[in-house]
């Protein structure tokens, strides 16, 4: 008998780009809605998990024209740093408040040094692509702070 391979379960994108026949949302609805629940303090990704689950809509960028960050530019409601970069920034600030409690948890510190390297490499992409201020640098010692 062969050997079973892991599950290959998981949901994907919609295949189409054009608007879903089924969905009845118009693009001033649907811009409304990202506004809505950005101001209750929904980062993006929450966002299009909300309007898939709650209300139908698989993609705001077919039905709109635009993605969610983008409608977020539009509306001047755009986080300062990319979520991405946030959520790394994030978690190095959890793992650094670890290893001060526990100095010799060495697993932690190589997680530490990977999450660190991942900041300044999505940093130097963010910098270059003119998202975040060229003066803009990673610091360690006040990530535990966030």
């Amino acid at each position: 008998m062969p050997k079973q391979e892991k599950g290959r379960s998981h949901s994907i994108r919609p295949v189409s780009k054009r608007k879903p026949s089924w969905c009845r949302y118009e693009p001033e609805e649907v811009e409304a809605l990202v506004i809505k629940l950005t101001r209750e303090g929904q980062s993006p990704s929450r966002i299009g998990t909300i309007l898939r689950d709650q209300h139908g809509i698989p993609l705001s960028k077919p039905i709109t024209g635009k993605s969610i960050t983008h409608l977020l530019k539009e509306a001047d409601l755009a986080p300062v740093i990319p979520e991405d970069l946030d959520m790394l920034l994030r978690k190095a600030s959890r793992l650094t408040t670890h290893m001060e409690r526990n100095k010799m948890d060495l697993h932690n510190k190589r997680a530490l040094q990977i999450v660190e390297s991942r900041i300044y490499k999505l940093s130097r992409y963010y910098k270059k692509k003119s998202v975040l201020s060229s003066d803009w640098k990673y610091d360690p010692k006040a990530a535990s702070i966030i």
